[in-house]
């Protein structure tokens, strides 16, 4: 229908600056294209992808089985181990919280895997960290909260679980 056009690669720093700026403005759809003119020209543009696979979670609320897989697949072509694992970690959180925002049967069990898969990917994070990022640790304590406020979570988990949390 629509032949795209290609932006330059002068453009890709500005261009990428105006994608974070559509995330902050909730607007991930608009930073999703974005990501994706940059990718056309800089296919393996690191923080391109990490951009894309944010505005791809943005959307799990409402997209779910279209956007994991995507994300995924964003995640997928990152290089840096430390960013492989955190972002996986992220996409896990977020799919987490749309099972949360769901409150339909089975959400919160659904929810609870996730936040206990997520928070397996932050502590492997947090182990191999850049020095002064800790980032994985906030991300970390971010999912234990919402198990100790969610009592239908909190209640689910037992063992292990409730020792990541002490």
């Amino acid at each position: 229908m629509f032949k795209l056009r290609r932006i330059s690669p002068e453009a890709i720093p500005a261009a990428l600056d105006r994608a974070g700026h559509y995330r902050h403005l909730n607007e991930p759809v608009e930073a999703e294209s974005i990501c994706l003119d940059v990718i056309e020209v800089d296919p393996e543009h690191q923080e391109a992808l990490v951009i894309l696979l944010l505005a791809l979670t943005d959307q799990f609320e409402d997209r779910l089985a279209e956007k994991v897989p995507r994300a995924m697949e964003a995640l997928s072509r990152l290089r840096d181990e430390y960013r492989r694992t955190y972002y996986r970690g992220v996409i896990c959180e977020r799919r987490a919280k749309a099972f949360l925002k769901r409150a339909v049967p089975g959400s919160s069990e659904a929810a609870s895997g996730w936040l206990r898969e997520a928070m397996d990917h932050y502590d492997q994070a947090s182990k191999i960290r850049p020095a002064g990022d800790d980032s994985a640790i906030l991300r970390w304590n971010t999912c234990a909260r919402i198990i100790m406020n969610e009592p239908e979570i909190a209640s689910q988990m037992t063992g292990s679980a409730e020792e990541m949390l002490e």
